[in-house]
């Protein structure tokens, strides 16, 4: 069936509702051939085919649908910037600039697994009004998208006209979908019992990543790496100017919007007090000389894999005695951390080893009315007062990946080889907090590393980035001049 026949009526946004039969003749005439040459396969396809296969056999005769989603307003006809589900880019390898919305992914049984089919909403090629009406989805308004014969060479899957589906969904065949985030799917697909179990699946396939995919993550904590960098450059401008974490936060997101798709999540970049706020995103306060910087920031290549990274830098390039102590305390809990990233590993073994040298840091430092090891009882945990969060969670397509995985997988699972996580442990001192010295008050201190597990523990993503602060000092006067 032609594009042109299957084109979508022209949306709510149409610039012109209403235009005369002249200009319409006038808008689909003179226009020169515009086909894509050199469409070469998506990076991701080869390892697409072994996800699918995986996902074919734990689902054997049940019709599998995985929506990418549709746009989600911000503001009136106003949309925010579309990113796809994470589980169609993961199977399809679709993902950056040519992503778009409304695309499904259907898995549809054979007698023998499953063939997968993309579905599309394609260009609006100058034949169609929707070329110049549709301000939604129309070439001239939003660009050229792929035809299906495009992306059907760039992804190597069949891939039809979005209108089709419901040719297929209207049968009697069992089916499962990921709810939630194509409205019209859900209308469309009866609730079956084992959605959640397909869910779960999709989200605990990507523990283990293969080598593309730790590639990718390498490459993204390389962007944020020169992210940071950048950021250390415009700390004098941040000191003189009002509200200087959003210069911090401009010069980070410029980085990764230049080298990659986006950021990863939002920029958290804490001076002084602020960094003891954990999720401090309002990002709208001064920055002063002789306070420390949380940066808590991540590239995202076009692939949508992402790196998480955290550093606490001093603003003045130098740590204060008190500033070094709360800091060499946090490095050393990462140190541990690292340490017990290995094959076989619970994966509690992580937040254990980095909480217990806090505990006795904060023990040793006379703030805790009990012993390290009393605090560390799970009826106790005084010093998580100053601790407050885990400091490991998985990482790839999503910041906090396989969120939807078994328990066994995850919480309570052990690691394997090919995982990629964090390492982050924090201490965060509140400014009114009078259990410390005047000197530690309002300093909130995180370090957070990536690392890949390997056979014989794990592999550091992120440690071009310097992590002890004789290295950190020396690096940003590097950088400052």
């Amino acid at each position: 069936m032609s594009e042109k026949a299957t084109t979508p009526p022209t949306s709510k946004r149409a610039h012109d509702p209403a235009p005369s039969e002249a200009y319409a003749a006038l808008m689909k005439t003179g226009w020169a051939q515009s086909p894509l040459h050199g469409i070469t396969v998506a990076p991701a396809v080869p390892w697409c085919v072994a996800r699918r296969d995986a996902l074919s056999e734990a689902f054997p005769g049940i019709r599998l649908v995985i929506p990418a989603g549709n746009f989600k307003v911000r503001s009136n006809d106003s949309d925010y910037n579309f990113r796809p589900h994470s589980a169609f880019v993961y199977y399809t390898g679709v993902a950056g600039v040519e992503a778009t919305a409304d695309a499904v992914l259907v898995m549809e049984p054979n007698g023998v697994g499953h063939q997968p089919l993309l579905y599309i909403n394609p260009r609006s090629t100058r034949d169609t009004d929707a070329f110049y009406r549709d301000a939604r989805y129309g070439e001239l308004w939003v660009g050229r998208r792929f035809t299906t014969e495009e992306a059907q060479a760039r992804y190597e899957l069949e891939t039809r006209h979005v209108n089709l589906l419901a040719e297929i969904l209207g049968d009697k065949t069992e089916t499962l979908l990921i709810r939630g985030e194509d409205k019209s799917l859900d209308e469309k697909v009866k609730v079956h019992k084992r959605e959640a179990e397909f869910l779960t699946f999709t989200s605990g396939a990507r523990m283990l990543k293969d080598k593309y995919e730790v590639d990718e993550m390498q490459a993204a904590c390389d962007i944020t790496a020169r992210g940071f960098a950048d950021v250390v450059r415009v700390l004098p401008a941040a000191v003189n100017t009002p509200r200087g974490e959003r210069v911090i936060e401009s010069a980070f997101f410029g980085r990764a919007r230049i080298e990659g798709n986006d950021t990863g999540y939002n920029t958290i970049a804490a001076s002084g007090s602020h960094a003891c706020t954990l999720h401090w995103i309002r990002n709208d306060g001064d920055v002063k000389l002789g306070e420390l910087l949380l940066l808590d920031a991540g590239a995202e290549r076009d692939s949508y894999y992402t790196a998480d990274v955290t550093r606490t830098l001093p603003i003045s390039g130098k740590f204060s005695p008190a500033q070094r102590s709360l800091y060499m305390l946090v490095y050393e809990a990462q140190k541990a951390g690292f340490e017990a990233v290995k094959p076989g590993a619970d994966w509690t073994d992580i937040n254990e080893a980095s909480q217990r040298v806090l505990a006795q840091g904060l023990a040793d430092m006379g703030v805790l009315s009990v012993s390290a090891e009393e605090s560390l009882q799970p009826d106790s945990g005084l010093h998580r007062r100053w601790t407050l969060h885990g400091v490991s969670h998985m990482l790839g397509l999503d910041v906090h990946d396989c969120s939807q995985a078994r328990k066994d997988q995850y919480a309570e699972g052990t690691l394997k080889v090919g995982m990629v996580l964090t390492v982050e442990p924090g201490l965060y001192i509140q400014p009114d907090d009078e259990l410390f010295a005047p000197e530690f008050r309002g300093i909130g201190i995180r370090i957070e590393d990536d690392v890949v597990v390997t056979e014989d523990g794990c592999r550091i993503l992120s440690n071009s980035l310097p992590r002890h602060p004789d290295e950190i000092e020396a690096w940003m006067a590097s950088l400052l001049g």
